[in-house]
């Protein structure tokens, strides 16, 4: 079968597409032709050694397909079913190998595409808004990158909890999208200071709570956006990580918390999976958020999956459809 591999760390050129063989699939897990891969930020670190991998490996760990065969000890999988994943790696795949205590099924009336696009980014927006920090009617709340695959989300479910949004975007297409998504208000990042204009949209007050995915580039003014006690929440580093942070900055700022949560620690049971996974495919299914799939790609373009991501030309979603 085909797929992507990484033999060494570097740029989106250390992306290569080779012949594997079909691997067998072991006790717990599940063997599944891949329909959909997601593409996340996460796979850009990983490729580049910021996150470290064993060497050389198939990135992607987001995707949705068809069971093909199924591993001793695996009860409630049957080939056959559709299922999705997240936080299982090899997805840049024809198939993959997937833990069947990571996966969950499909539900009819969800398509593959958009099931893989959800896994990931829907179930960190579930963690960031009801455990990282519980969003509340009325509070206001900062979502940098407004327009991509995540602050399309967040933005969506804020809005839904009765919340306030001011978003950052970079572009008019973007300031459209985010205002579609429920945004109230937008500040071009490019062209403000953003910790500046969030005073001025707040009576100089701040916001509640900063969603942050970016990382290195919008911190500081991340920080200088919250209100007294607000939360700064750093779930992510596409512009590179944040330097050493002294705590007296979180003092001095109104003692201000931050924290840096990942997926992995709020998916610790299958009881928090089935939850955050059945909440993601609820929304999809009442419309209560819509799933923007931004770009999809073959195996053969990879790399460009991943310089389009990391050159934030992309809005929504990009997916790999081997």
């Amino acid at each position: 079968m085909r797929a992507i591999r990484v033999a060494t760390n570097g740029g989106p050129e250390v992306l290569e597409l080779g012949e594997v063989e079909v691997p067998e699939p072991g006790p717990g897990q599940l063997l599944v032709d891949v329909a959909a891969a997601g593409v996340n930020f996460i796979d850009t670190y990983q490729r580049s050694g910021l996150y470290s991998m064993q060497l050389p490996f198939t990135p992607g760990s987001e995707g949705a397909g068809e069971i093909v065969a199924v591993g001793q000890d695996v009860d409630g999988f049957a080939v056959g079913e559709r299922v999705a994943w997240a936080m299982a790696p090899g997805s840049y795949a024809e198939k993959t190998l997937v833990p069947a205590s990571s996966a969950v099924k499909v539900p009819e009336g969800v398509a593959a595409d958009v099931a893989a696009a959800a896994m990931l980014q829907g179930m960190t927006a579930h963690y960031l808004i009801n455990s990282t920090h519980e969003v509340k009617t009325g509070e206001t709340v900062l979502v940098h990158a407004a327009a991509g695959g995540m602050g399309l989300l967040l933005t969506q479910l804020i809005k839904s909890r009765g919340a306030n949004v001011i978003g950052t975007v970079s572009t008019d297409e973007k300031e459209r999208l985010a205002r579609e998504a429920g945004a109230d208000e937008i500040i071009r990042y490019t062209q403000a200071d953003v910790a500046a204009e969030v005073r001025d949209l707040t009576d100089g007050r701040g916001v509640d709570v900063v969603y942050d995915g970016v990382g290195k580039s919008t911190f500081e003014a991340s920080l200088a956006s919250l209100r007294p006690r607000g939360t700064l929440v750093l779930f992510g580093a596409s512009s590179g990580p944040v330097p050493p942070v002294d705590p007296q900055r979180l003092n001095s700022g109104g003692s201000l918390f931050l924290t840096r949560p990942s997926l992995g620690h709020h998916l610790l049971n299958r009881e928090e999976l089935d939850w955050r996974a059945g909440d993601v495919f609820n929304w999809i299914a009442s419309g209560a958020i819509n799933i923007r799939i931004g770009g999809t790609y073959p195996l053969t373009d990879a790399r460009k999956a991943h310089e389009d991501l990391e050159g934030r030309r992309t809005t929504g979603k990009l997916l790999i459809v081997p």
